[in-house]
């Protein structure tokens, strides 16, 4: 604990050399720098604070310990000093512990906005129909969260599914509490169309990549075809009328993007380069990712999206999150958006698997 609290208090004092940067004047009108002061102050004062709140309780307990040495105390203020002692030390085993935890590395993309892609697996319209119920749970959770969402692509069917489908989520800490969900997840229960009443399993992909900035991943224009052509809406509508619908392909490495929902094609194109950006920048992050053995061994789950996550059983009202061995029986209240018991349990086992990593380190 030694070295933590020598780490601890070096940390207090660069907190206090911020604050005091942050009142120059130089500083302050300086955007940048003071921009990225505030954002490392803002992830060091709930480590600060907990710190200081671990000093004052080791206080308290050197204090009591103090006391209890004291030849002169009466009988009955000792047993209540030894109480507060034994409190104090309780609380001090498990401040150390939400220390360890605070002090974790941070992944650098938890502050940042999501874009949420979901696409329909195996079982057809049914798939189809549960990945509309996925993406509704996600934007109801978003909701929730004052998050802001954004479709910027979508591939619907007639029945009111979506074949796929990719959003935007705009919010603090969206990526820190969606990451979890990239992965299969499997549906099992009785279509609508289904006239024998028999249970169909069918699966949904979910990929949470975090949104990557110009100034992050910079694209050569010569890099990219740009096709444009006539939208496929269904009943005639009018994006079918003029070549609004873009289609970029980023030649190196051949991905494919395509957006078509906006009747303007600058803002089909703008949306396209947005997914494009990102998911490049996803494919960049997994080869680093993949390099870095220890890293993957500390997540709960790789991320992967052939990975099976999760199963929502309807017949039970059940919901399994399989990385952790969670069962839930609220199936309704979490496809309403009621996730974060879901969400708490990842992140928890997350820490505790990251933790395990670094004492074995």
């Amino acid at each position: 604990m030694a070295d933590i609290l020598d780490k601890l208090g070096a940390i207090e004092k660069h907190y206090q050399d911020i604050n005091n940067q942050l009142m120059d004047p130089d500083v302050v009108n300086n955007q940048a720098v003071y921009r990225d002061l505030m954002k490392e102050l803002k992830n060091l004062t709930p480590i600060v604070e907990k710190y200081q709140e671990r000093q004052k309780v080791q206080q308290d307990v050197d204090d009591a310990q103090s006391m209890l040495h004291d030849p002169e105390i009466d009988k009955e203020f000792k047993e209540m000093v030894q109480e507060e002692y034994n409190e104090g030390i309780k609380k001090l085993e498990e401040l150390g512990e939400e220390l360890k935890i605070l002090l974790l590395p941070k992944d650098p993309n938890d502050d940042k906005n999501v874009i949420v892609e979901i696409r329909g697996g195996a079982g057809g319209d049914e798939a189809a129909l549960f990945a509309y119920d996925l993406y509704r749970m996600y934007t109801m959770y978003a909701e929730s969260k004052h998050w802001k969402t954004e479709i910027l692509s979508a591939n619907e069917t007639e029945i009111g599914g979506f074949k796929e489908v990719c959003f935007e989520v705009e919010g603090e800490g969206a990526y820190s509490r969606l990451k979890f969900e990239s992965g299969v997840h499997r549906v099992q229960r009785v279509p609508e169309t289904e006239t024998q009443g028999r249970i169909h399993t069918s699966t949904v992909t979910v990929a949470v990549l975090p949104e990557a900035e110009e100034v992050e991943f910079d694209i050569n224009p010569t890099d990219i075809k740009v096709d444009t052509f006539r939208a496929s809406g269904a009943g005639g509508q009018h994006v079918n009328k003029t070549e609004s619908a873009i289609r970029l392909t980023y030649l190196p490495t051949g991905l494919v993007v395509e957006c078509q929902d906006e009747r303007s094609q600058h803002k089909n194109r703008e949306k396209a380069m947005k997914i494009l950006r990102t998911r490049l920048y996803e494919q960049a992050m997994q080869e680093a990712n993949d390099k870095i053995a220890s890293e993957r061994k500390a997540q709960v789950g790789t991320g992967d999206r052939s990975e099976r996550i999760r199963t929502y059983n309807f017949p039970q009202g059940r919901v399994t999150d399989h990385r952790i061995g969670l069962t839930l029986y609220h199936l309704e209240q979490n496809l309403n958006g009621d996730i974060d018991e879901i969400i708490d349990a990842l992140v928890t086992a997350d820490q505790a698997a990251k933790l395990a990593a670094e004492s074995e380190a």
